[in-house]
């Protein structure tokens, strides 16, 4: 499960980056995300693949939050926005690229390159990081066996060895259950359910017992715009996650078928485009809820184009990440970091799970008032496709246009959820903040020397 590692991981990638050179670190996460590429590539039995992803998600779990952390270190505030949105809109393009890039090396090649491929390219970067100057958002120490052992005590590892249970048990618990491998009434699910509240109420007391020395420091927690802009996230990573997979449903089996990261640097205030964003998002969300099989072309093209509108504004600036560090010492940046690649890893891992049951639940609903006569498990064993929807009636038969309309409604049920997840991440993105972060001269400092004579340590 190394996507649930990986989220488990970031708490602790933050007190690392906070404490060590942020490229010396960066690099590590890098060598240890490639040796799990090269495991995975290597691979001979079904344990060293687990093993190899396992250990790619130990690096993977440092990666964005290092980007992020040495992005804050190197530009000055007012330039934060346009550089984050490049790596993002970057980080974006792979996602969209990669099953692409997979399918065809495993058509053409082996499913080996789908591992190997990032060696090369993970080399190149590693390379172009070791050969600049990457400078820190606060004064560190070189980094010796002394500085280490100074270091250890600062990191809450008791906190992290309760936490990763913590995570780990409940983003297990889901799939196990979405997918129907357990029961959500078995022991099994249960238990690792009844675990994860265990440890995660032992994580809390311990951490309140360490203040600001916790791994997510108490007063990070009692700051209204990291707690905000850990709910926008979070809320967002459904809106992203949902979209991106159940639209193409829809078309499937129904239809069978500018950045403006420059605009925030020159505009100054991010609050903005977050409330704008998301009420497009919200609106767009309402408006695709209506999707049915006789839409036309007009009305899904141009709802989705109002869709991409919010999620433009509001995701791809990603205003959550220049928030905080508009609102935080220097020195916490990169546990604030952290702590919002979390919210976001761990929104998108719930809504996988959550969305596929409410999905399928509706969707049966739907099968046993339009069209009862179909079985419901040859409906599911079928997929979406649209060869396979259409294979399960006659053309222009009534039953297909039911199955049709079940498919549409179930669909319909998801974005409105999607609406109220909008409307929830903008009452979040209120409490992010009104704050100018273009650079104004105070004598002779900027407000980059501000921040960072704040943060010393």
């Amino acid at each position: 499960m190394p996507g649930g590692l990986s989220c488990a991981l970031q708490p602790l990638t933050g007190k690392l980056y906070t404490y060590f050179r942020a490229k010396w670190i960066f690099l590590i996460f890098v060598l240890v995300f490639e040796l799990g590429s090269l495991l995975c590539g290597l691979a001979t039995s079904s344990n060293m693949l687990i093993g190899g992803r396992a250990v790619a998600g130990i690096g993977a779990s440092g990666l964005s939050n290092g980007g992020l952390t040495i992005i804050a270190g190197a530009v000055p505030l007012d330039k934060s926005p346009l550089y984050t949105g490049i790596m993002l809109g970057i980080g974006q393009i792979g996602l969209i690229s990669g099953p692409l890039v997979g399918g065809a090396l495993t058509e053409s090649a082996t499913w080996r390159w789908c591992f190997y491929i990032n060696l090369p390219i993970g080399g190149v970067a590693a390379l172009m990081i070791l050969l600049v100057k990457v400078p820190e958002i606060t004064k560190k120490k070189a980094f010796s066996p002394g500085a280490v052992s100074r270091v250890l005590p600062k990191l809450d590892l008791v906190g992290f060895v309760h936490f990763v249970p913590a995570a780990i048990m409940f983003l297990l618990a889901l799939p196990f259950g979405g997918d129907g491998t357990y029961a959500w009434g078995s022991a099994t699910i249960i238990g690792l359910f009844v675990g994860a509240a265990a440890t995660a109420v032992l994580f809390g007391l311990w951490e309140a017992r360490m203040g600001d020395s916790a791994m997510i420091p108490a007063s990070l927690l009692r700051n209204r715009i990291v707690v905000s802009s850990a709910g926008q996230t979070l809320t967002l990573a459904w809106c992203i996650f949902v979209p991106s997979f159940y639209q193409p449903i829809y078309f499937q089996a129904v239809k069978g078928g500018n950045t403006n990261t420059e605009w925030l640097s020159r505009f100054g205030y991010y609050l903005p485009f977050a409330v704008i964003g998301m009420t497009v998002t919200a609106i767009a969300n309402g408006l695709i809820s209506t999707f049915s099989p006789t839409t036309s072309i007009g009305q899904w093209v141009g709802y989705q184009i109002l869709m991409g509108a919010g999620r433009g504004s509001s995701l791809q600036i990603k205003q959550s990440f220049i928030a905080i560090q508009n609102a935080l010492p220097a020195n916490q940046i990169p546990v604030a970091l952290a702590f919002i690649i979390f919210s976001q890893n761990f929104g998108g891992a719930v809504a996988a799970v959550v969305v596929t049951t409410v999905f399928n639940r509706s969707l049966l609903a739907q099968l046993k008032v339009l069209v009862p006569s179909l079985s419901p498990a040859a409906v599911l064993a079928a997929g979406p496709s649209a060869d396979a929807v259409r294979a399960l009636a006659l053309p222009d038969s009534p039953l297909l246009s039911g199955l049709l309309i079940a498919y549409s409604k179930a669909v319909q049920n998801l974005f409105y959820m999607l609406a109220g997840l909008a409307v929830l991440s903008f009452v979040f993105s209120l409490g992010m903040g009104w704050k100018d972060i273009r650079t104004h001269k105070s004598g002779d400092k900027s407000v980059l020397d501000t921040r960072s004579e704040k943060g010393k340590v």
